[in-house]
Protein backbone atom coordinates (compact mmCIF):
# COMPACT_ATOMS: atom_id res chain seq x y z
CA UNK A 1 0.00 0.00 0.00
CA UNK A 2 1.32 3.35 -0.67
CA UNK A 3 1.35 6.73 0.85
CA UNK A 4 -1.23 8.47 -2.06
CA UNK A 5 -4.27 6.76 0.09
CA UNK A 6 -7.45 9.36 -0.14
CA UNK A 7 -9.96 6.92 0.39
CA UNK A 8 -11.06 3.62 3.11
CA UNK A 9 -13.61 1.55 1.28
CA UNK A 10 -15.60 0.16 4.30
CA UNK A 11 -17.56 -2.99 4.41
CA UNK A 12 -20.86 -3.43 6.85
CA UNK A 13 -21.26 -7.12 7.95
CA UNK A 14 -18.46 -8.41 9.71
CA UNK A 15 -16.53 -5.13 9.70
CA UNK A 16 -18.75 -2.32 11.19
CA UNK A 17 -21.46 -4.49 13.02
CA UNK A 18 -19.86 -7.89 14.13
CA UNK A 19 -21.93 -10.58 12.59
CA UNK A 20 -22.33 -11.72 8.89
CA UNK A 21 -25.18 -11.53 7.41
CA UNK A 22 -26.62 -15.51 7.91
CA UNK A 23 -28.15 -14.02 11.16
CA UNK A 24 -31.15 -13.09 9.99
CA UNK A 25 -32.14 -16.95 9.03
CA UNK A 26 -31.85 -18.10 12.65
CA UNK A 27 -33.99 -14.56 13.65
CA UNK A 28 -36.64 -15.59 11.59
CA UNK A 29 -37.24 -19.00 12.64
CA UNK A 30 -37.23 -17.94 16.04
CA UNK A 31 -40.56 -15.69 15.10
CA UNK A 32 -42.08 -18.66 13.63
CA UNK A 33 -43.60 -22.08 14.47
CA UNK A 34 -41.36 -25.25 13.81
CA UNK A 35 -43.73 -26.11 11.11
CA UNK A 36 -43.11 -22.80 9.18
CA UNK A 37 -39.59 -23.41 8.89
CA UNK A 38 -39.44 -25.71 5.59
CA UNK A 39 -41.51 -23.01 3.90
CA UNK A 40 -39.15 -20.62 5.08
CA UNK A 41 -36.28 -22.47 4.13
CA UNK A 42 -37.79 -22.96 0.50
CA UNK A 43 -38.17 -19.12 0.32
CA UNK A 44 -34.69 -18.18 1.06
CA UNK A 45 -32.68 -21.44 -0.81
CA UNK A 46 -34.93 -22.17 -3.20
CA UNK A 47 -36.55 -18.99 -4.24
CA UNK A 48 -33.70 -16.86 -3.25
CA UNK A 49 -35.54 -14.05 -1.71
CA UNK A 50 -33.29 -12.89 0.67
CA UNK A 51 -30.63 -12.31 -2.31
CA UNK A 52 -33.43 -11.00 -4.42
CA UNK A 53 -33.91 -8.75 -1.72
CA UNK A 54 -30.21 -7.70 -1.30
CA UNK A 55 -29.54 -7.11 -5.24
CA UNK A 56 -32.92 -4.65 -4.86
CA UNK A 57 -34.91 -7.33 -7.19
CA UNK A 58 -37.34 -6.75 -4.10
CA UNK A 59 -38.24 -4.32 -1.40
CA UNK A 60 -37.64 -5.12 2.15
CA UNK A 61 -41.80 -5.03 3.09
CA UNK A 62 -42.09 -7.43 -0.27
CA UNK A 63 -39.34 -9.89 1.32
CA UNK A 64 -40.62 -10.00 4.39
CA UNK A 65 -44.10 -10.23 3.68
CA UNK A 66 -43.38 -13.45 1.60
CA UNK A 67 -41.47 -15.17 4.85
CA UNK A 68 -44.55 -14.40 6.92
CA UNK A 69 -44.29 -11.17 9.12
CA UNK A 70 -47.59 -9.20 9.32
CA UNK A 71 -45.75 -6.06 10.78
CA UNK A 72 -42.52 -5.95 8.25
CA UNK A 73 -41.19 -2.21 9.41
CA UNK A 74 -41.35 -3.60 12.67
CA UNK A 75 -39.37 -6.74 11.95
CA UNK A 76 -36.58 -4.71 10.18
CA UNK A 77 -36.10 -2.07 12.94
CA UNK A 78 -36.51 -5.24 15.71
CA UNK A 79 -33.52 -7.43 13.92
CA UNK A 80 -30.92 -4.45 13.10
CA UNK A 81 -31.68 -3.14 16.78
CA UNK A 82 -31.70 -6.05 18.81
CA UNK A 83 -29.71 -8.57 16.49
CA UNK A 84 -26.83 -7.20 15.52
CA UNK A 85 -23.94 -6.18 17.59
CA UNK A 86 -22.39 -2.97 16.57
CA UNK A 87 -18.82 -2.55 17.03
CA UNK A 88 -18.20 0.89 18.94
CA UNK A 89 -14.61 1.17 18.32
CA UNK A 90 -15.71 2.19 15.03
CA UNK A 91 -16.49 5.55 16.00
CA UNK A 92 -13.52 6.43 17.84
CA UNK A 93 -11.45 5.03 14.88
CA UNK A 94 -13.65 7.29 12.36
CA UNK A 95 -13.47 10.34 14.49
CA UNK A 96 -10.11 10.26 13.83
CA UNK A 97 -9.67 9.64 10.67
CA UNK A 98 -13.05 10.31 8.33
CA UNK A 99 -12.09 14.20 7.86
CA UNK A 100 -8.48 13.05 6.79
CA UNK A 101 -9.75 10.10 4.20
CA UNK A 102 -12.73 10.08 2.18
CA UNK A 103 -14.64 7.44 4.05
CA UNK A 104 -17.08 5.31 1.44
CA UNK A 105 -19.21 2.58 2.30
CA UNK A 106 -19.36 -0.77 0.36
CA UNK A 107 -22.29 -3.13 1.64
CA UNK A 108 -24.31 -6.12 0.80
CA UNK A 109 -27.63 -5.30 2.12
CA UNK A 110 -31.04 -5.00 0.74
CA UNK A 111 -31.13 -0.78 0.33
CA UNK A 112 -33.75 -0.08 3.26
CA UNK A 113 -31.80 -2.14 6.08
CA UNK A 114 -28.82 0.04 4.97
CA UNK A 115 -30.39 2.91 5.28
CA UNK A 116 -31.89 2.59 9.21
CA UNK A 117 -28.68 0.57 10.48
CA UNK A 118 -26.35 3.84 9.28
CA UNK A 119 -29.17 6.16 10.53
CA UNK A 120 -29.54 4.17 13.61
CA UNK A 121 -25.73 3.74 14.89
CA UNK A 122 -25.32 7.24 13.90
CA UNK A 123 -22.92 6.25 10.69
CA UNK A 124 -24.53 8.87 7.97
CA UNK A 125 -21.93 11.76 8.84
CA UNK A 126 -18.44 9.37 8.52
CA UNK A 127 -19.82 8.28 4.73
CA UNK A 128 -19.10 10.53 2.08
CA UNK A 129 -20.47 7.96 -0.33
CA UNK A 130 -22.42 4.59 0.28
CA UNK A 131 -22.51 1.82 -2.52
CA UNK A 132 -24.66 -0.98 -1.33
CA UNK A 133 -25.72 -3.87 -3.17
CA UNK A 134 -29.60 -3.29 -2.69
CA UNK A 135 -29.27 -0.01 -4.83
CA UNK A 136 -26.85 -0.96 -7.24
CA UNK A 137 -28.41 -4.26 -8.59
CA UNK A 138 -24.70 -6.51 -7.89
CA UNK A 139 -22.91 -7.72 -5.17
CA UNK A 140 -19.35 -8.67 -4.14
CA UNK A 141 -17.37 -9.68 -5.20
CA UNK A 142 -18.49 -9.31 -8.37
CA UNK A 143 -16.31 -7.06 -10.02
CA UNK A 144 -18.76 -4.71 -11.49
CA UNK A 145 -19.60 -3.29 -7.86
CA UNK A 146 -16.07 -2.31 -7.76
CA UNK A 147 -16.12 -0.33 -10.79
CA UNK A 148 -19.35 1.31 -9.91
CA UNK A 149 -17.66 2.50 -6.44
CA UNK A 150 -14.57 4.08 -7.98
CA UNK A 151 -16.83 5.22 -10.71
CA UNK A 152 -19.09 7.01 -8.10
CA UNK A 153 -16.63 8.25 -5.89
CA UNK A 154 -14.38 9.54 -8.69
CA UNK A 155 -11.23 7.92 -7.66
CA UNK A 156 -8.08 5.64 -8.41
CA UNK A 157 -8.18 1.98 -7.52
CA UNK A 158 -4.92 3.09 -5.96
CA UNK A 159 -5.99 6.04 -4.14
CA UNK A 160 -8.06 3.19 -2.02
CA UNK A 161 -8.00 1.11 1.08
CA UNK A 162 -11.03 -1.47 1.03
CA UNK A 163 -11.86 -3.26 4.76
CA UNK A 164 -14.19 -6.36 4.35
CA UNK A 165 -13.89 -9.57 6.15
CA UNK A 166 -14.17 -11.34 2.80
CA UNK A 167 -10.91 -13.61 1.41
CA UNK A 168 -12.67 -13.60 -1.66
CA UNK A 169 -14.48 -9.84 -1.94
CA UNK A 170 -10.67 -8.83 -1.04
CA UNK A 171 -8.87 -10.62 -3.98
CA UNK A 172 -11.88 -9.22 -6.42
CA UNK A 173 -11.18 -5.63 -5.46
CA UNK A 174 -6.87 -6.26 -5.83
CA UNK A 175 -8.08 -7.34 -9.48
CA UNK A 176 -8.76 -4.07 -10.00
CA UNK A 177 -5.19 -1.98 -8.14
CA UNK A 178 -7.41 -1.72 -5.11
CA UNK A 179 -5.43 -1.79 -1.33
CA UNK A 180 -6.98 -4.29 0.47
CA UNK A 181 -6.58 -5.60 4.34
CA UNK A 182 -8.78 -8.69 5.55
CA UNK A 183 -10.35 -7.46 8.59
CA UNK A 184 -10.04 -10.75 9.76
CA UNK A 185 -12.38 -11.53 12.69
CA UNK A 186 -12.83 -14.92 11.98
CA UNK A 187 -9.31 -15.46 12.01
CA UNK A 188 -8.82 -17.30 8.53
CA UNK A 189 -6.07 -18.67 7.04
CA UNK A 190 -4.81 -15.80 4.64
CA UNK A 191 -1.53 -14.42 3.87
CA UNK A 192 -2.44 -11.37 2.60
CA UNK A 193 -2.23 -8.21 5.20
CA UNK A 194 -4.81 -8.40 7.68
CA UNK A 195 -6.33 -6.94 11.26
CA UNK A 196 -8.56 -7.99 13.28
CA UNK A 197 -9.92 -5.17 14.56
CA UNK A 198 -10.20 -1.29 14.78
CA UNK A 199 -7.15 -0.49 16.77
CA UNK A 200 -5.15 -2.81 14.42
CA UNK A 201 -6.28 -1.30 11.60
CA UNK A 202 -5.74 2.19 13.09
CA UNK A 203 -1.42 0.94 13.74
CA UNK A 204 -1.87 0.00 9.70
CA UNK A 205 -2.91 3.05 8.42
CA UNK A 206 -0.42 4.59 10.35
CA UNK A 207 2.60 2.49 9.12
CA UNK A 208 1.43 3.55 5.86
CA UNK A 209 0.77 7.17 6.21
Amino acid sequence: MSNTITTLIIDMYGVILKERTGIFIPYTYEHFEASEHERIKTLLEKEKLFAKAGLGEISSHHFLSALGYKDTEYHMKNYIENYLSFDQFFISFAEKYYKRYDFVLLSTDVAEWSKYITKFFGLDKYFKHKIVSGEVHCRKPDLQIYDITLKQIQANANECLFIDDSINNILSAQKLGINAILFNRYNEQYAGEQVNSFEELDNALLLHS
